[in-house]
């Protein structure tokens, strides 16, 4: 057991990536793995059944998949009934930490989301797609999968696969889609400018940030006060930033606030207190595409915020860079 423990954690790294592409949730894809473990060792522990595995890495990360398409088709019930927006869970780092990229596809010209690897942006497009769509384009397109192997997975045809994974590029490709493209200097440049923006109290020069079609989503999981539907259009998400963010140095409350890598992509961890005296924990990520912002994300459900690490006294409003 010794022995099959040390192989599958040398895989772990890139079977938590593969769920958590899939699942857009780190609990969820955190499960997935730890599934795929207890099949792992109730398969492999007899060194025969071991022997028959010519490719582990290839083995388990079928196994992966076929345990979050499982997740994906039950999930789209409890999707249906989530009391307003939904957004994943967000994977909140250190400013400075490197994406990680083991075991993503290595050819760009092969993957419609290559620029979109990290970031929210991409993981709230993937929840568009039907589960055997996201199954295919993220193990084909992200991972490199081979489409022998997902059909595998997906129980089809080789053909069927690459259809699948098509359409999906169709749709995370889409106009209507927030494109994310900056590199974290234009990330950083741009999040200090939505900052400073927002403080001044000045519509115009936070429309000069935003891309005409911008859309604003909040997650609140029904817990505090939020949109139902999707803010779009600069002049809409410009005011509602205002009313969210341009308070923010004036509140009663002290805000606290820090940035972050949020999903790989620069962003804001924000804490205060509501009116009502409950604790607020947000985090905030931006989609950037040729300087403009096309997406601005805010994840305030207090239920998928719970690994977040505590902000301290100094990480005062407006945040220090």
């Amino acid at each position: 057991m010794r022995d099959l423990a040390t192989e599958f954690e040398a895989e772990r790294g890139r079977l938590l990536a593969v769920a958590h592409r899939m699942l857009g949730s780190r609990s969820e894809a955190e499960d997935a793995v730890q599934e795929t473990w207890l099949r792992y060792a109730g398969a492999l522990a007899d060194p025969a059944a071991r022997a028959e595995i010519r490719e582990l890495s290839a083995w388990l990360t079928t196994t992966c998949a076929r345990i979050c398409l499982d997740v994906l088709r039950s999930a789209r019930v409890r999707r249906e009934a989530y009391p307003g927006q939904w957004l994943p869970e967000p994977v909140v780092g250190q400013v400075g930490a490197a994406a990680p990229t083991d075991g993503y596809a290595p050819d760009p010209a092969e993957r419609a989301v290559r620029t979109d690897q990290v970031g929210t942006a991409l993981l709230v497009v993937l929840e568009r797609l039907a589960p055997e769509q996201r199954v295919a384009l993220v193990l084909h397109d992200v991972f490199a999968v081979p489409f022998a192997r997902v059909a595998d997975v997906l129980g089809t045809t080789e053909v069927a696969a690459r259809q699948l994974a098509s359409r999906a590029r169709r749709a995370v490709t889409a106009p209507d889609v927030p494109r994310h493209t900056a590199d974290p200097a234009e990330q950083r440049r741009v999040l200090q400018a939505f900052v400073a923006a927002t403080e001044s109290g000045e519509l115009d020069p936070l429309l000069r940030l935003l891309a005409p079609d911008v859309v604003f989503v909040g997650d609140s999981g029904g817990h505090f006060p939020a949109a139902r539907r999707p803010v779009v259009g600069a002049d809409a998400v410009g005011r509602f930033a205002l009313g969210l963010f341009g308070r923010a140095g004036r509140y009663t409350h002290r805000v606290l606030a820090r940035p972050v890598l949020v999903d790989g992509v620069l962003g804001l961890q924000i804490e205060t207190t509501h009116t009502d005296g409950r604790p607020i924990r947000m985090v905030t990520a931006l989609a950037v595409h040729e300087g403009r912002i096309t997406g601005v994300f805010n994840q305030l459900n207090p239920e998928k915020l719970t690994d977040l690490p505590p902000l301290g006294d100094d990480d005062r409003w407006p945040p220090r860079w």
